[in-house]
């Protein structure tokens, strides 16, 4: 039966301190652990016991038990195999630093960097000094080369401004990472003839970029010619068949950067990856569990090896490594597929959008030439029915100002006959010195004149309106016109009297005389 919740004011200070520590182990609700440790008489170690173990059928008596038989209290001295933890402490931290240890790059100068050489009369007077600089520096390479750990203690003991200035001793250029790397090359090749070493022709830090970007493994070798294992070690180990198949095969993905100890980079890039015995040879990798950019070392070959003891090493670090590279180049893949299809799917989609563009700008221009198509024939009707009205009125404006008849007290007065187009005819006198133009007001406002009989409505005339005859008046007999734009009086014209007809003007017959009379003027 469980126990009831009790505050934790009502513990003791013996129970509260046991309570902490189990609560710190196993993390456990306050209400269950003081349940457990209520159990098992609040002893801590059962009750952590029974929380990863499970409780025994008999708890009580586990409690009692440990009441009357307590553990021996824990010596603060700390007890341990020395050999066996210093081997596996030191197993350890070498498989760590085997996994993790990282390929930096180095700082190299620009190939068109000046040389300096100072004046000749300086060169002789610091000549002995020189020579004596020469015999040391000489002495402590051959110390270094019998005693190859001065070398790597007076590179961790000595200040960063001596380690990064190294003087040029050996007579060489210093050029810049591509040339140098192609000076390697090619001294190696006059050195061993030909051979079939695939070495990169650019710098460490660009070798390092892209055994990175090409997810290959990258072989460092760094010769120093002044080593006396060097010559045979190439001869024999290096260019053996069977490494040279294990490195030339494409399966195993392998870069091979070269370079001379002697040079600037080589030098540097031999303090960088821990370099203390010549010939030597290291594997970078690219690691992206530790970050994005990351080059590790994952194996060494320092000194003079056998052409097996290269091909399994290379083997092991190729099988041990060719997993994760294959991960990642097939996640490259994918992620480059996806891009790819993206890629294809925006494309496709832009194109999409700009055919639905296109059609929306053409139903816009569409709409567009509609509305002004009906704007234009709304604005054609409403001027042609202003133009109505304004015929009207100007026919009722134009029928009562005629001029009236002349009497038979005119004996100069001008008859006249006109023919309409429906077969009525006007018999009318016109006063001699009335302009011509009276005879097409009468015949235009003749309708008019006869539905209102003798009534004259006052009309006043249309403002802005220029009234055109769309008719007119022709003499048969001999075929004479007699337009209105021409003027004149009617005796001048006509003469006594005539017989006219009406004829009416047709539109592409006015558009032609208005093209005649602009190509007149």
């Amino acid at each position: 039966m469980s126990q009831p919740e009790v505050d934790l004011d009502q513990l003791s200070d013996n129970e509260k301190t046991a309570l902490e520590t189990y609560m710190a182990v196993t993390s456990q609700e306050p209400s269950d652990a003081i349940q457990l440790l209520r159990r098992s008489e609040w002893n801590v170690q059962i009750a952590i016991s029974k929380f990863f173990d499970g409780e025994g059928p008999d708890p009580v008596e586990e409690a009692r038990s440990a009441m009357e038989n307590p553990p021996p209290p824990q010596p603060n001295r700390r007890t341990q195999n020395l050999m066996t933890d210093d081997l596996a402490e030191h197993f350890s931290r070498a498989a760590r630093a085997r996994v993790s240890d990282p390929a930096p790059q180095v700082d190299t100068q620009s190939g068109d960097q000046p040389v300096y050489r100072p004046p000749f009369i300086l060169s002789i007077l610091f000549t002995p000094f020189n020579l004596i600089y020469r015999l040391l520096c000489g002495s402590f390479r051959l110390f270094g080369v019998l005693f190859p750990f001065l070398p790597r203690l007076f590179n961790r003991t000595a200040s960063p401004a001596l380690r990064g200035a190294r003087r040029n001793t050996t007579g060489r250029r210093s050029l810049g990472p591509q040339d140098t790397a192609a000076r390697f090359i090619r001294e190696f090749e006059e050195e061993y003839d030909t051979h079939t070493i695939p070495f990169l022709e650019n710098g460490y830090n660009m070798a390092l970029e892209k055994a990175r970007r090409d997810l290959k493994l990258l072989v460092v070798i760094l010769l120093s010619p002044e080593h006396d294992d060097t010559n045979c070690w190439v001869r024999e180990t290096l260019l053996a068949p069977e490494v040279l198949e294990f490195i030339n095969d494409p399966q195993n993905n392998l870069l091979v950067w070269g370079g001379n100890v002697q040079d600037s980079e080589a030098y540097q890039v031999a303090n960088k990856l821990k370099c203390t015995k010549f010939p030597f040879a290291a594997v970078i990798v690219h690691t992206p569990n530790v970050s994005s950019t990351a080059m590790s070392i994952v194996g060494r070959l320092a000194g003079v090896t056998t052409p097996s003891e290269v091909v399994n090493k290379l083997r092991r670090v190729v099988a041990s490594n060719n997993g994760q590279l294959e991960q990642l180049r097939s996640s490259r893949a994918e992620q480059q597929a996806s891009r790819s299809l993206r890629e294809e799917q925006d494309s496709a989609y832009e194109r999409s959008l700009a055919i639905d563009r296109e059609r929306a700008q053409q139903r816009r221009e569409a709409e567009a030439a509609r509305q002004r198509e009906e704007q234009e024939a709304a604005g054609r009707q409403a001027a042609e029915e202003q133009r109505r009205r304004n015929l009207a009125q100007w026919r009722l404006w134009r029928a009562q100002t005629l001029s009236a008849e002349p009497g038979p007290d005119v004996k100069d007065a001008v008859r006249v006959s006109v023919r309409l187009p429906s077969g009525e005819r006007i018999m009318r006198k016109f006063a001699p010195d009335v302009d011509i133009e009276e005879i097409y007001a009468v015949v235009e406002c003749y309708q008019i004149s006869q539905e209102q009989g003798g009534e004259k409505p006052t009309v006043t005339e249309p403002e802005g309106y220029v009234h055109q005859y769309t008719f007119r008046l022709v003499s048969p007999m001999p075929r004479v016109v007699y337009a209105v734009e021409e003027g004149g009086s009617i005796r001048e014209k006509i003469g006594r009297g005539s017989n006219l007809l009406v004829e009416p003007i047709d539109e592409d017959e006015e558009d032609a005389d208005e093209g005649e009379a602009v190509t007149d003027t």
